[in-house]
């Protein structure tokens, strides 16, 4: 890897054009270097993953609000959306797909310095390329682009801790990912990693307080820009320069200001696009950070079942590190995080709620753990009121360590029981992780699927699909189309679908 300076530099030092990360970025996704078998292996994995979350999600209203978008924009050649049939524009069905995926905060994961779902990259990388009539393989090269660029991004220029969304890093790496999948230039790659960072930056707030809907439409949005960023460039359009270093840039204005010095580390000309292979997916349907809680919750609560009743326990104290005790935890000082009655992308958001009905559960489930009538039970109410995150500078200094043997996610949970006796443990990753107690392969992305796709769509489309995607690097452009799901008769129709202005 290369590591590539960046800093703020005035208008009248005349940056030049190749010396800019965007610029940067843009030769990355114009190397022609050939995708590595292993990398191939877990693209695969993480399409049957975003199969399986977008095909659970697509009868909620988000998604049902998002489809109703797309499917008034018809268009051939054009895109699949997930459960119907049809072709659609490929910025729509990027759109809708987004959102499909992202509902449930259910697929992949990588946190560094700052956070994101990579994920994200497929839906527009595989509608355009359904759109242009690209092949198998040349999708598996623009994902792996996509995932590598929001990786690099990733693990050097944080962005929460200014308040930015996380999305401003999925737009430059979805354009770039487009760019690889269609061998464009390296001029109009830049072009478009311009135009896609500048329309895509936006506040946290999106993921603060009472967290709304559009949780799940902030990455769609990121990726319904870089296709039509992509588009614009393609016709010769060009973007704000230098759109990171410039003295009224993103990074100058919006992040670290005018000092503001980062290293990116970026692959060498001729080196293997291997970001991908950093990431990994979720067992459970929570917020990265819980998926270590929700294991060992599960875990003590068939080892110490009195756990079960809130009358046996004085009080919780989960010690973790800064993101998850300021963020998803106590620290964050959102009421929200302890009401009942609070949505469902809050309550995913609040890991004083996600321990304790785990603790008292020994399970976890991507609608039941979130269901109104569970998250107001009496004594699940008085147990949660009693669990509250602490920052552990230790598990702080691991979450943020480069060392992939020792970057942890969990931490340490103390909990007094009312006879003054304790009880410890903790758990550094999730069971799922890599280096976890049952990391994730084939055979748990497939089963995934199919549990999540059961009652969604019929046995003959999850066998269609599953057959499909696994033979990925060998489909014909005519064949990609088939990589989608469409939902058992019957079921779309039962609900409502919002109109708006088209």
């Amino acid at each position: 890897m290369n590591l590539h300076e960046v800093r703020v530099h005035r208008s009248d030092e005349n940056l030049a054009r190749e010396d800019q990360l965007a610029y940067k970025i843009a030769e990355v996704a114009a190397d022609p270097v050939e995708v590595t078998e292993e990398v191939t292996e877990m693209v695969i994995n993480r399409l049957i993953d975003n199969a399986a979350v977008a095909t659970a999600s697509i009868a909620r209203a988000p998604a049902i609000a998002a489809r109703a978008q797309a499917l008034d924009h018809p268009y051939s050649p054009g895109s699949t959306v997930f459960g119907v049939d049809g072709r659609f524009g490929p910025e729509w069905a990027a759109w809708a797909n987004g959102v499909a995926v992202r509902e449930l905060d259910y697929h992949d994961t990588f946190l560094a310095a700052e956070y994101s779902h990579p994920g994200d990259n497929i839906p527009p990388i595989l509608a355009v390329a359904q759109h242009v009539g690209r092949s198998g393989a040349d999708l598996v090269r623009g994902i792996a682009t996509g995932y590598e660029v929001q990786v690099d991004l990733v693990k050097a220029i944080s962005l929460h801790k200014h308040k930015i969304d996380h999305v401003a890093h999925l737009g430059p790496s979805a354009a770039a990912g487009i760019g690889t999948l269609l061998g464009l230039d390296v001029e109009t790659i830049f072009q478009a990693i311009g135009q896609a960072l500048h329309t895509t930056t936006a506040t946290r707030q999106s993921r603060k307080g009472e967290i709304s809907t559009w949780k799940a439409y902030a990455p769609a949005f990121a990726g319904k820009m870089a296709v039509e960023a992509v588009d614009r460039a393609m016709r010769g359009q060009t973007s704000p320069t230098p759109i990171y270093e410039g003295e009224d840039g993103v990074i100058a204005w919006l992040l670290d200001g005018p000092d503001a010095r980062y290293e990116v580390p970026l692959p060498a000309a001729g080196e293997a696009k291997r970001g991908i292979l950093d990431t990994y997916t979720k067992e459970h349907s929570a917020e990265y950070q819980a998926q270590a809680w929700i294991d060992l919750a599960r875990k003590l609560h068939h080892e110490h079942p009195e756990l079960v009743d809130p009358a046996n326990i004085g009080s919780v104290t989960i010690h973790t590190s800064h993101h998850t005790h300021f963020v998803i935890g106590s620290g964050a000082n959102d009421p929200q995080k302890y009401d009942p009655t609070a949505s469902r992308e809050t309550l995913d958001h609040s890991i004083p709620y996600i321990f304790t009905v785990a603790l008292q559960d020994g399970r976890w489930h991507h609608v039941d753990s979130y269901a109104p009538e569970r998250a107001g039970r009496p004594d699940t109410v008085e147990l949660w009121n009693k669990v509250h995150t602490l920052e552990d500078p230790e598990w702080t200094r691991r979450y943020h360590s480069n060392d992939p043997a020792e970057k942890a996610f969990g931490g340490r949970v103390e909990i007094v029981l009312a006879d003054g006796t304790t009880i410890v443990d903790e758990i550094a990753v999730a069971d799922a992780h890599p280096l976890g107690a049952r990391p994730f392969a084939r055979a748990d992305y497939v089963q995934k699927f199919v549990t999540l796709a059961e009652g969604v769509v019929e046995q003959a489309e999850i066998d269609r699909f599953l057959e499909l995607v696994q033979r990925l690097p060998e489909l014909r452009a005519d064949e990609l189309g088939g990589l989608t799901v469409t939902a058992r008769p019957g079921l779309l129709e039962s609900f409502p679908t919002p109109k708006g202005l088209f």
